[in-house]
């Protein structure tokens, strides 16, 4: 039945900002692969939600699992046209606090936040050249963070790594055009149930951004949309902080 539709893989896609940028490329017409590490549970009832929707469970600091997530998303519709990397992870350790960012954190936050979204697109780059034959160059949206682009960010090694990610996006839309579009969307503070407890983050986005508030995750799904249907749009990085950035 919806064999036809257009399908988006939503890495980390059971709550918060993935979520809602699942619920919207649904609403835009696409099938979507969700996926978590864990919340199985949430995974399968977003999918019953959706209708034209699974769920695949996948640890991708593994790269095993990494290869399978993938290769089910393509195989659940025999197709993939958009890939969503928003799965990632984050360490609050203070800047100053250099001896808590060992080795370990570093390793982590690279390969969680960078690797495995390269990796990702690495195995799914047949596929998504592909949806070029059908009309449309196939999209990869990269979930940054504007701790990539100024230095602000939850820790050192987690705002190192999504400025690698920004750059790995710029290289993979040289690298990959013209069948394949790349950008990436930087979120500032996005009002989840893990930074509802950020107070003074909070207050800094009330007070400085010029939209005086922080982003509602369904801001960042609308941005990705954005960046989805934008066929001539590639290497961009879209700083989405409500105009933080700007003072």
């Amino acid at each position: 039945m919806h064999d036809s539709l257009p399908v988006a893989l939503v890495t980390g896609s059971t709550s918060g900002i993935g979520a809602a940028i699942a619920r919207r490329l649904s609403r835009d017409g696409y099938a979507v692969v969700l996926h978590s590490r864990q919340s199985a549970e949430a995974g399968r009832a977003l999918a019953a939600e959706l209708g034209a929707a699974v769920y695949v469970q996948a640890d991708l600091a593994d790269d095993a699992e990494r290869v399978r997530l993938v290769r089910e998303a393509v195989a659940a519709w025999g197709r993939l046209d958009v890939l969503v990397n928003n799965a990632g992870i984050s360490r609050v350790i203070a800047h100053g606090d250099l001896a808590a960012a060992t080795p370990a954190v570093w390793h982590e936050m690279h390969e969680v936040n960078v690797v495995a979204p390269f990796r990702l697109v690495a195995e799914a780059q047949a596929a998504l050249s592909a949806a070029a034959a059908r009309g449309r160059p196939g999209c990869v949206v990269n979930v940054s963070s504007h701790a990539g682009v100024r230095p602000k960010g939850a820790s050192i090694p987690y705002a190192a790594a999504k400025a690698a990610l920004n750059h790995v996006t710029r290289l993979l839309a040289v690298s990959l055009a013209p069948s394949i579009r790349v950008n990436a969307v930087a979120p500032g503070l996005v009002d989840t149930p893990l930074t509802r407890d950020w107070t003074q983050a909070q207050q800094l986005w009330r007070e400085r951004a010029p939209m005086r508030r922080a982003a509602q995750p369904d801001d960042i799904a609308q941005a990705v949309a954005w960046l989805v249907q934008s066929d001539y749009l590639t290497g961009e990085i879209l700083l989405s902080d409500g105009g933080l950035n700007l003072t």
